[in-house]
């Protein structure tokens, strides 16, 4: 079995052992999303290419075959009797017609694309989440403490040559300096 001291709920964890925790539940957060994001553009792409796809039929369809075509029911209207300017009018009206039933088909499909809704509200509700979230206070740290820590020489020698009104400034200086 597992160890009880290494599950979420347990009370003996250590705060390394929390900050771990929360890591990595954040990164499988912001990767959950990422792909929910990515899932979403994948399928707006294909809508789209097939969108795109119904317009090229459309104007390949005018481009290709309409010269061909016009000419043989042009023709084949003028025989049933009809003048050869009404015959080409009427044939050039159909091709229209059927160009804007292939355009209308594909403008539908490009309506059908829509923003990664389920990522957007995903995303602001962790948003909402982490602004929520106080980090803790930190206890403040007198500047003698920071410089004892980081064994800055160059640090001691300053704030030692300040005095009077001006060492407190003199010290802060100096922790500035030291730590860039």
């Amino acid at each position: 079995m597992s160890d009880p001291g290494n599950y979420a709920g347990s009370a003996d964890r250590s705060i390394g052992q929390l900050v771990a925790s929360a890591t990595a539940e954040m990164s499988a957060l912001v990767h959950d999303e990422i792909a929910l994001a990515k899932a979403e553009v994948r399928q707006d792409v294909k809508r789209g290419a097939i969108g795109s796809g119904a317009f090229i039929a459309a104007g390949v369809l005018l481009l290709f075959t309409m010269p061909m075509l016009s000419f043989a029911a042009a023709y084949g209207i003028h025989n049933l009797g009809l003048g050869l300017a009404w015959s080409f009018l009427i044939v050039a009206g159909a091709f229209i017609l059927l160009a804007a039933l292939i355009g209308f088909i594909g403008l539908r499909k490009f309506k059908k694309i829509k923003p990664p809704e389920k990522s957007i509200a995903s995303a602001k509700q962790t948003a909402a989440v982490l602004q929520k979230a106080k980090p803790h206070p930190r206890p403040s740290i007198a500047a003698d403490a920071i410089i004892e820590r980081s064994g800055s020489s160059l640090a001691k020698k300053s704030i030692e040559s300040g005095s009077g009104k001006d060492a407190g400034k003199g010290k802060a200086d100096a922790v500035a300096r030291s730590s860039t």
